[in-house]
């Protein structure tokens, strides 16, 4: 069984629960996508709003990941920068793979697949390197590099989990030319 992945799915009510329920299992099963569990899918639906308003205005682009019961399983966010100076990079946010499908690679196939729709898909034609943020102390800063990514900074102490629980923000990248 493999993932099947799209750019830029339409968004319908059926995508936005399903990355949704996406977002709320994977923080719930202590995934570093913006949320400490316990966390609802509604306290996470103005996260995803934010994500989806980006889209509409064609300054953040989806990639999305469907299981073979089509599922929203696995999802990556790219962001355009809009700074003049850095137009040849983009950003990576909230990539994750439902729990039900960790340990079957397919965190190595949704990476896959963003670096080939990051020098294939159209409107991106430009970009050079894929910049992405990641949690320290979980270990996910190692499966990033396993997939090409350099860490190229650290903030230490940047992320405040909970009170006493402050972990480092490390900056990774991926060049493409």
């Amino acid at each position: 069984m493999t993932l099947t992945f799209e750019v830029d799915p339409a968004v319908d009510p059926a995508l936005r629960d399903g990355v949704l329920s996406l977002w709320a299992d994977v923080s719930n099963a202590g995934g570093a996508v913006g949320f400490v569990p316990p966390v609802t899918p509604e306290e996470i639906r103005p996260a995803l709003l934010k994500h989806l308003v980006a889209m509409s205005g064609g300054g953040t682009r989806l990639l999305v990941g469907r299981d073979e019961d089509g599922r929203v399983a696995a999802t990556a966010f790219f962001t355009f920068n809009t700074h003049p100076l850095m137009t040849h990079w983009v950003w990576l946010y909230t990539v994750m793979v439902h729990p039900r499908h960790q340990g079957r690679g397919y965190g190595r196939d949704l990476m896959a697949a963003v670096e080939h729709t990051a020098r294939t898909a159209e409107g991106f034609e430009a970009i050079e390197a894929i910049r992405l943020t990641c949690r320290g102390g979980t270990g996910v800063d190692g499966f990033y590099a396993r997939s090409g990514y350099k860490e190229v900074g650290r903030v230490p102490d940047a992320i405040r989990v909970a009170p006493g629980d402050d972990r480092d923000d490390i900056i990774m990248l991926l060049p493409l030319a």
